[in-house]
């Protein structure tokens, strides 16, 4: 068996409980790079500055939930005092979860992205996460990052990643699975270039949406530069069978990423208010109005031509096995290495050996 494969089979196991460790069955759900739909709060905040009245007016409809600060297991001043003005860089995790079931079963990030603006180098960076990497969380010993979410919700996720890899998080974005088509389809589509070979792939995801969940998606008609309408994209973002398995699938995931913003920006701005009354309502944030509309301004004042998108661990630090204890597929990785090389290139903008591999363009 590939490991692509165990990886695919291991995304539908139980999350092991930590008393007793035990996996019970669990209906067959998709694997969804849930948070794309997070980047359209950020593009509506490009026109903050011109619709701010109304921008207040739609902050009512975000759903708005507090965090912890004091328990986020953020980096201290002594550990990134290594790097000059690593205060004024703004890390923002961006999660993508399971939809609620009515049985109750655990909910996944299935998807996480760090948006990170900084100034200092007038940049965006987008940086995915490998959802099967193995950490340490708190109070659940070692297990799969996606299930920080689970057992903890938005808290012990950043938790993790602040304690995991050395960062200074405070803030989220969430949305389930229901998302992404809706706001692809609010604005008009996106543009992506489908390869020869994720062609048939991504047809083949098309054809088992249409079938389970009685939906009439159209199918691609031929490979190369076109436009995706929501569940197209979607079925897009989650083909994970084309070569590459879920390291490919990241990239997918920032293409699309990358083609809301481009999509978002060529939007007239009178068209902002509906916009946002439109996909406000689909956001789960930690954030206050002020911290949104300021970071709006950030955003406006780098733009998205400086946008560098990235994925950690690093291929040539990570390998993936399957546990012999719970028999879970895990992507290990160097920590110390994985760590450092983080750090360096939020807060340092440093680009590690392979980087240039994965960035996209569409």
């Amino acid at each position: 068996m590939s490991k692509e494969t165990r990886n695919f089979e291991d995304n539908n196991k139980e999350i092991k409980t930590p008393a007793k460790k035990r996996r019970r069955k669990r209906k067959k759900k998709p694997s969804i790079p849930l948070i794309l739909g997070c980047s359209l709060l950020l593009i509506a905040l490009m026109g903050v500055t011109i619709v701010g009245t109304i921008f207040f007016k739609s902050m009512g409809d975000l759903n708005i939930v507090e965090l912890d600060k004091s328990n986020l297991g953020i980096a201290d001043d002594e550990e990134l005092s290594k790097y000059e003005e690593y205060d004024k860089i703004k890390n923002i995790l961006l999660l993508g979860t399971d939809q609620p079931t009515e049985s109750g079963e655990p909910i996944r990030s299935d998807t996480m992205m760090l948006l990170t603006i900084d100034p200092i180098n007038k940049k965006l960076k987008i940086t995915s996460f490998m959802r099967d990497a193995r950490v340490e969380i708190d109070g659940y010993g070692e297990d799969k990052l996606t299930h920080a979410y689970a057992y903890g919700g938005a808290q012990l996720t950043l938790k993790t990643f602040n304690e995991n890899f050395g960062l200074n998080i405070e803030e989220f974005a969430s949305v389930d699975f229901t998302t992404l088509p809706k706001v692809i389809d609010i604005l008009g589509g996106v543009e992506i270039n489908v390869t020869p070979e994720e062609f048939n792939d991504v047809n083949n995801v098309i054809f088992e949406d249409n079938r389970t969940y009685d939906k009439s998606t159209p199918y691609l008609q031929e490979p190369g530069l076109q436009t995706l309408n929501g569940n197209q994209a979607l079925s897009y973002a989650r083909n994970r069978t084309s070569e590459g398995g879920d390291y490919a699938r990241t990239q997918r995931q920032r293409a699309v990423m990358e083609a809301l913003f481009k999509k978002g920006l060529s939007t007239p701005v009178t068209s902002y208010p509906s916009l946002l009354s439109k996909v406000l309502p689909f956001v789960t944030t930690n954030m206050t109005s002020g911290d949104i509309l300021n970071l709006g301004k950030n955003i406006i004042g780098i733009g998205t031509k400086n946008l560098e998108q990235a994925r950690f661990p690093l291929d040539e630090y990570s390998w993936g096995e399957i546990d012999p204890v719970d028999e879970l597929w895990y992507l290990y990785f160097d920590r110390p290495s994985t760590k450092q090389q983080i750090q360096d290139y939020i807060f340092d903008d440093v680009n590690p050996l392979g980087y240039e591999d994965e960035e996209t363009s569409n």
